[in-house]
């Protein structure tokens, strides 16, 4: 065996990886991981100058050529010119990391009581939490197969996996609003298992590999008497942090899984097996 061949398994340099959600707590890590292996990244959220001046820090720092941009992935139009751009300027994607997800910018009526959901704001989460997955896979995914496959990795939830223990949530706040975990995103996480086990199966004979990555609770800015009930429902007796949800997405986009795929690696402690 060749020298280093497993080393080389992981790296990524050279690729092209489009990272939706870009500029959120866990996108921005996921972006420095995947330049950090040498990918170039393509830094994609709304906010178009915070994107690019985040891809500018990339390029400095990680020495690729990343680029930021706007995309609404809840419209069919905006990610249609967000990879015809991506096109222009790398000719070949490589690697999607479908991480865009919203709480929408009405946090009282996200959290709103199951009773009271209104089915307005179900759908403005649907819309970017799984029919934004679907756009933007499907439009990536057209590319690929054309090229000779690539890595496509989603990102769903614990909660996506089992029922969120609602007694966690007693006394719980975030961002001074007390939050609990609606339906709408358990059954929107839940969706995005689905759907990538339909996209191994469709897309297998292409060479395109879909996984899911499913993410445990990362502290964030939670208050005392939350993060002290989640971890205690965690084996390993605490909440995540951002940079230990990275290697298994490098992993996932990396040749080291070539042979993966319709597969869901869940990072959360231990959370889930109890």
């Amino acid at each position: 065996m060749e020298e280093n061949f497993y080393k080389r398994k992981f790296s990524l340099e050279g690729k092209t990886a489009i990272v939706t959600g870009a500029l959120g707590l866990l996108g921005k890590e996921f972006c420095k991981g995947l330049a950090e292996f040498g990918a170039n990244v393509v830094v994609v959220d709304l906010d178009e100058k915070k994107a690019k001046d985040f891809s500018k820090e990339l390029s400095y720092k990680y020495k690729v050529k990343s680029l930021g941009m706007k995309c609404d992935v809840s419209r069919e139009e905006d990610v249609n010119n967000m990879v015809e751009r991506v096109l222009e300027e790398y000719t070949k994607i490589d690697i999607l990391h479908n991480n865009a997800a919203t709480k929408t910018d009405d946090l009282e009526g996200f959290f709103a009581p199951f009773e009271e959901y209104s089915p307005d704001n179900w759908r403005n989460v649907m819309s970017v939490n799984i029919d934004g997955m679907f756009l933007v896979a499907q439009k990536v995914g057209q590319h690929m197969a054309k090229v000779g496959g690539g890595s496509i990795i989603q990102t769903s939830s614990i909660y996506g996996l089992v029922a969120p223990d609602m007694r966690i949530y007693k006394g719980a706040v975030y961002l001074n609003k007390n939050i609990n975990t609606p339906a709408v995103y358990t059954v929107s996480k839940a969706a995005v298992i689905g759907l990538t086990k339909y996209l191994a199966a469709y897309w297998g004979n292409k060479k395109i590999r879909v996984n899911t990555l499913i993410l445990g609770g990362n502290e964030s800015g939670q208050n005392e008497i939350f993060v002290k009930n989640y971890s205690h429902k965690v084996p390993l007796g605490r909440m995540g942090y951002p940079d230990e949800m990275v290697g298994a997405l490098i992993y996932l986009a990396s040749d080291a899984s070539s042979y993966v795929t319709g597969q869901s690696i869940v990072v959360d402690g231990g959370f889930s097996i109890w």
